[in-house]
């Protein structure tokens, strides 16, 4: 996956929208070989007022500061081709910069590579995970953690499965069901030498190979109902189980492609 985080300059909001998901979304993305799926989220202020934890080191930190970042476009690449797609991106981009089709009032604040391990499904017959940017999910949190001393990635997997997973999916006192549909496990792609390289600053690094991120694909706002209260509740379980400490959760609802919905609520 691309998990690319970014704020346009202030003042050009519609302008950024528009290049963005007119031109560039198309262009520098989806008409690349062997990416098959993207789609396009927004933080308001609002939600970006809900990020936590505010003090995350610097050097830790996955937006710094905690609010830096209003668009987040996440597209998936079919397994195996990986290599086919990013030696075709990294050209890409370079090219469309070198033809005026870039546009500098932006400024990342974390466009990192992952690669998925799996998932947790609310359903057995749910949404496949390769469809998620396909269906209509109403939100979408991603958690960002730092696995401690000496657990792997799968052991926290595997703790999640076990232990936070029932609590996430199960259904409300009053019987509703859990907004919380699917959780896709991911690990960053740390890039080696000259693998990185963009014609821009891409803001914070993927981290080290401590760190674990997961995306949560919600049927409803992460506003509405129980739904951010459960994912406070599970933030403070990891934090708890001494496997992992949070850096980032962060919220977002997906833009409304062809408007400029949202462009005067980011500040």
């Amino acid at each position: 996956m691309l998990y690319t985080l970014v704020d346009p300059s202030k003042g050009h909001e519609v302008a950024y929208n528009r290049w963005y998901e007119r031109d560039h979304f198309y262009g520098g993305c989806m008409v690349g070989p062997w990416l098959f799926a993207g789609r396009r989220w927004v933080s308001t202020r609002e939600l970006k007022d809900m990020r936590f934890p505010t003090d995350t080191p610097s050097g830790s930190a996955v937006a710094d500061p905690v609010d830096a970042g209003s668009y987040l476009a996440t597209y998936f690449i079919h397994k195996g081709h990986e290599a086919e797609h990013f030696a075709w991106a990294n050209k890409q981009v370079f090219e469309l910069y070198a033809n005026g089709r870039g546009f500098d009032e932006r400024h990342h604040a974390h466009t990192v590579l992952y690669f998925t391990t799996g998932a947790d499904h609310r359903d057995p017959d749910g949404v496949p995970t390769h469809m998620a940017l396909d269906h209509p999910y109403q939100g979408l949190v991603s958690i960002h953690v730092d696995r401690e001393g000496e657990t792997s990635h799968p052991d926290l997997t595997a703790w999640f499965s076990e232990t936070a997973a029932p609590a996430l999916f199960a259904d409300g006192e009053d019987g509703s069901r859990s907004p919380i549909d699917q959780v896709v496990h991911w690990r960053p792609i740390i890039p080696k030498g000259a693998e990185g390289d963009a014609p821009m600053d891409l803001g914070t690094g993927p981290g080290t190979k401590a760190r674990s991120m997961q995306l949560l694909f919600l049927s409803s706002d992460p506003r509405e109902g129980d739904a951010w209260d459960r994912i406070k509740d599970y933030a403070a379980r990891i934090d708890e189980s001494g496997l992992a400490t949070v850096r980032l959760v962060a919220p977002f609802i997906p833009t409304v492609f062809g408007t400029d919905t949202y462009t005067d609520q980011l500040w």
